[in-house]
């Protein structure tokens, strides 16, 4: 079992708003590089996202949910078979999308319990959550070449240090594609 965590990400390190949903002033950026961009299996997930589950907190999820059961591509129909936990303490109904249910009990617990790879997707108190216990295997950014100067960031201030492995970068229309795992120790 692998925990990947997949974002979209700024030049200077900011992964707040990339679709504008959040209607943040910077709000967007990832689309301003066209629907080309972001369009299709961009992380290269390919069978693991049939294999293994997706992990999303609350607001990605309900923002998901929305987006991908209307769509009928080969990528979104990986994305609505794939299963999926959902990290909530309100939410209580996860029928607006398929093959979704609630984490039981302790998130940290529950990804280490989980027998499937597990990949995060956006999300980012689920992963400075899996961070903070050391759970991320592996980090697949897409960096697009804007520059925020605010947000909020994937590895913010005070993080403890890691060490990781790039294990391939390649160019995505405009932005980049960047595998990294921890470093061997």
């Amino acid at each position: 079992m692998s925990v990947i965590v997949i974002q979209f990400i700024t030049l200077d390190g900011f992964v707040s708003d990339p679709d504008g949903a959040g209607g943040t002033p910077t709000g967007g950026w990832m689309f301003r590089h066209g629907p080309e961009a972001v369009a299709g299996d961009k992380f290269r997930l390919g069978s693991t996202l049939d294999d293994g589950v997706l992990l999303l907190g609350r607001t990605t999820w309900q923002l998901f949910s929305r987006l991908w059961p209307g769509r009928e591509d080969p990528f979104s129909a990986r994305m609505n078979a794939a299963a999926k936990l959902v990290a909530t303490r309100t939410l209580t109904d996860t029928s607006a999308w398929q093959n979704s249910r609630i984490v039981d009990g302790d998130l940290v617990d529950a990804v280490k319990r989980e027998q499937r790879d597990v990949i995060v997707a956006g999300s980012l108190s689920v992963v400075h959550a899996l961070m903070a216990e050391d759970l991320v295997d592996e980090y697949r950014l897409l960096t697009f070449p804007s520059i925020l100067g605010t947000g909020e960031r994937l590895f913010p201030v005070g993080s403890p240090p890691a060490d990781l492995e790039c294990l391939s970068a390649e160019a995505s229309g405009a932005a980049v594609l960047a595998r990294y795992r921890k470093a061997a120790r």
